[in-house]
């Protein structure tokens, strides 16, 4: 079996949790999980680009290589 090594530097994990042909539950799909960017970056290197203040206090950080999106889960729910 010929199996592509995972995609290290994407924000986005998935795995499959263990279901045992014991457990009475039915099995849980794909589960989904973000990580952040800094963790790919170690140090952080000098002369990194930035964004402007005024753009740097919508996104949260100076620095575009730190920013992720977050798509909130609960927004729109029941409405």
């Amino acid at each position: 079996m010929n199996q592509q090594p995972p995609k290290a530097y994407t924000s986005m994990k998935s795995y499959q949790p263990f279901h045992s042909k014991y457990d009475p539950c039915k099995p849980i799909g794909m589960k989904y999980y973000s990580t952040p960017p800094n963790l790919y970056l170690g140090f952080q290197p000098p002369n990194l680009k930035q964004y402007s203040p005024k753009e740097a206090l919508k996104k949260g950080t100076l620095w575009p290589v730190f920013w992720d999106y977050y798509d909130n889960p609960y927004e729109n729910k029941g409405r």
